[in-house]
C-alpha cells in the first residue's frame, strides 16, 4: 500500500476542506487591514522561479520598506546585496513572485502573490533614496492575491521569544563557512572581523 500522496484527491481525503475563514481571508487586492500589516513590516521573503530553479530571498529595511502604491501594486526597492541577483534574474524570465511579511512580536504573517517587473524609472528610484543612496532598481509587483497566515507556525517555533535566541558562537560564522568551502582561499577570521564595518558602509 503506497504511503505517498500523489493526487489532489488523496490530498483532500487526508486534509479535508478548508474552512470558510481560510477562503474568505484571500482577496485580489491590498485592503486597509492588509496595508497596515505591510506598512508595519521590516522584513519579508521574496520567492521567485526561473529556468535554473527556485529562489527565496530575505528582504529587510525600515518598517514599510515595501511601499503600497495602490491596492493592486507594491513597490520593493532592491537594496545593496551580494550582486548574485538571483531573484532579479528569475523575475526577468518568469514574473511570478510571492512575498511573506513578518512583523516582530506579531504571530500572524501576510502573504502576497503576484507578477513583477523591474523598473529603473528615475523618479521612482529617487523616491527610495536612503542615507543618500538609491536602489539600482525597484521591483514593481502587480498583486493577484493577499491573505494572512495564522500564527500557529510562529507559536510553535516561539520565534519572538528572546530567551530562545541562539548564542552566535554556537554556530559557524560566515568566514568559517567560506573558508571550509574554499579550502581557506576565502573567508576566515579576517572576513568575520571586517564584516560589521563592511555592512555599515554598504547597508543601503
Amino acid at each position: 500500500m503506497s504511503t505517498i500522496i500523489s493526487s489532489v484527491e488523496e490530498l483532500e481525503a487526508t486534509y479535508g476542506t478548508p474552512s470558510e475563514a481560510s477562503l474568505t481571508k484571500e482577496v485580489p487586492r491590498v485592503t486597509p487591514q492588509y496595508r497596515a500589516m505591510i506598512e508595519a513590516s521590516p522584513f519579508a521573503t521574496l520567492a521567485t522561479s526561473g529556468p535554473e530553479g527556485l529562489d527565496c530571498s530575505p528582504r529587510g529595511d525600515v518598517p514599510g520598506f515595501v511601499r503600497v502604491h495602490d491596492e493592486r501594486t507594491l513597490l520593493l526597492p532592491d537594496r545593496r546585496g551580494n550582486n548574485r541577483a538571483d531573484s532579479l534574474r528569475n523575475i526577468i524570465r518568469d514574473p511570478r513572485v510571492a512575498l511573506l511579511f513578518l512583523i516582530p512580536g506579531i504571530g500572524h504573517t501576510l502573504r502576497v502573490n503576484g507578477r513583477a517587473h523591474l523598473s529603473t524609472e528615475p523618479s521612482l528610484i529617487e523616491s527610495f533614496v536612503m542615507d543618500g543612496k538609491a536602489p539600482r532598481c525597484v521591483v514593481v509587483i502587480e498583486v493577484e492575491s493577499v491573505f494572512f497566515q495564522c500564527s500557529r507556525a510562529l507559536v510553535r517555533s516561539d520565534l519572538w521569544n528572546p530567551d530562545k535566541y541562539r548564542d552566535p558562537s554556537s554556530l559557524p560564522t560566515a568566514g568559517q563557512i567560506l573558508a571550509a568551502l574554499s579550502e581557506d582561499r576565502l573567508g576566515g577570521e579576517e572576513y568575520d572581523r571586517a564584516w560589521c564595518d563592511r555592512a555599515r558602509q554598504t547597508l543601503w
